[in-house]
């Protein structure tokens, strides 16, 4: 497939954003047809060679993915591959994904595509995991392309706790953090387990990068206050896709449009369109290894084409996914977006970071960690505020710190220890072999 790529400016109208679209389409579908699975799909049939007959390829799903577990889905020799990964989701089930060099090129640049830009300068901790899932991987391949200094933070490892990763962020000057938004919260957390003030003593520090989470405006806001006002750039992505969205300066996140074709998908009705709510539907444009056709990521989401006041000539969308599910709590319902409004609606000075909510049939169940001398005057605000905004019956619980997050957490040093098989009498040899 071609590999020239374009970049914002390439196009000056949604027409000529539209014909970049055109013009790559029969290279996607050419590509497909090499997979074992897309060519089996067509087997006997008419194939699909046109930005015309794109109109008619079905959806491929999730399931496909499964079945099609390990290469069913590859679409050039093994040799050429430069990476391989999986992400299970929910449902526990593999699913494999895997890119070439020139595909983790197209990768790299669109998670680059920051208004809070990565460059030489920068030294940028990657917290996210670097297993089989391509979080790290990803933010680490743009940091280079940019000439960033990369620390491998990972994530979930025993080698890399959070009271590490606070001294990290100090003693190398970190600029740029990539994580989800709750270890931006964690790390706060554990900033001020240190002694440490997050709003103050990490002067170098610019920038949040964060995805993975469903994340309301009054959320972002309060976590930018914790920081000291330092941006959070939100991006939406999957292991499957890549960066599929990108969020502008004036906080809205644009689909990258120019790398991919969008569309969103109607269950109950069957129909993809441009614009509107219900499930996105992504077809790479730039993708060798493993092409994907109206591949349904079956996220819910919101897209329009109404111009932002940011001038990028490219659709906006609103990722709704778990947030967007409603629970039934009396006659009414709820969603995690409705109480997160609210929790994050309680004044800074209260210092809420941490939550936890039960939908039960007959109230909301929630409980919230504070600060003792603030404890009973937030769960009487936040009980208000859901009466007023809500209406449904609640039983609110705030709690002492520590609580949902013990402070061992945030302070432990945990390391991981080597095999060893040889020990010393009265030395623990439990650990031998099996180490952890």
């Amino acid at each position: 497939m071609s590999r020239s790529r374009p970049e914002q400016g390439d196009w000056s109208s949604p027409a000529e954003l539209a014909q970049l679209q055109r013009a790559q389409l029969p290279r996607v579908l050419a590509q497909a047809l090499r997979s074992p699975f897309y060519s089996a799909r067509y087997e006997g049939r008419e194939v699909p060679r046109s930005a015309d007959d794109f109109a008619e390829v079905p959806l491929t799903t999730k399931q496909d993915l499964r079945d099609q577990y390990p290469f069913g889905m590859l679409a050039v020799p093994r040799e050429e591959l430069a990476t391989y990964h999986e992400s299970s989701g929910t449902a526990g089930e593999p699913t494999a994904s895997y890119y070439t060099d020139g595909d983790w090129t197209d990768l790299a640049e669109r998670f680059a595509r920051k208004w809070v830009g990565i460059g030489p300068s920068d030294t940028f901790l990657v917290r996210t995991p670097y297993g089989l899932v391509i979080t790290g991987h990803l933010a680490q391949a743009a940091g280079r392309l940019r000439g960033a200094t990369v620390v491998p933070g990972d994530a979930r490892s025993l080698a890399t706790p959070l009271s590490r990763m606070v001294r990290v962020l100090s003693s190398l000057d970190v600029t740029l953090v990539w994580c989800n938004p709750t270890e931006i919260a964690m790390l706060a957390a554990a900033a001020k387990a240190a002694g440490l003030r997050p709003e103050r003593d990490f002067p170098a520090l610019r920038g949040f990068y964060t995805a993975a989470e469903p994340l309301t405006e009054v959320r972002r806001r309060r976590l930018s206050e914790v920081w000291g006002g330092i941006p959070l750039v939100e991006e939406y992505g999957s292991t499957e896709t890549g960066t599929i969205a990108g969020q502008c300066p004036e906080g809205v996140l644009h689909l990258w449009a120019d790398r991919a074709v969008f569309e969103v998908y109607d269950p109950a009705t069957g129909t993809l369109s441009p614009t509107g709510r219900g499930q996105i539907v992504v077809t790479p444009l730039y993708r060798d290894a493993m092409p994907l056709l109206r591949y349904n990521l079956a996220d819910e989401v919101e897209v329009s084409d109404t111009a932002c006041r940011c001038g990028w000539l490219l659709p906006t969308v609103r990722v709704l996914g778990r947030a967007g599910t409603a629970h039934p709590v009396g006659s009414a319902s709820v969603t995690q977006q409705h109480l997160e409004e609210l929790v994050f609606s309680l004044p800074v000075e209260y210092e809420v970071l941490f939550w936890r909510a039960r939908a039960e049939r007959d109230a909301v169940v929630l409980e919230f960690e504070a600060p003792d001398a603030v404890r009973e005057r937030a769960a009487k605000e936040l009980g208000a505020a859901i009466d007023r905004e809500l209406g449904v019956p609640h039983r609110i619980t705030a709690l002492p710190l520590g609580t949902l997050v013990p402070a061992s957490a945030l302070t432990a040093q945990r390391d991981i220890l080597k095999a060893r098989y040889l020990f010393a009498e009265g030395e623990d040899w439990d650990k031998a072999v099996m180490y952890a």
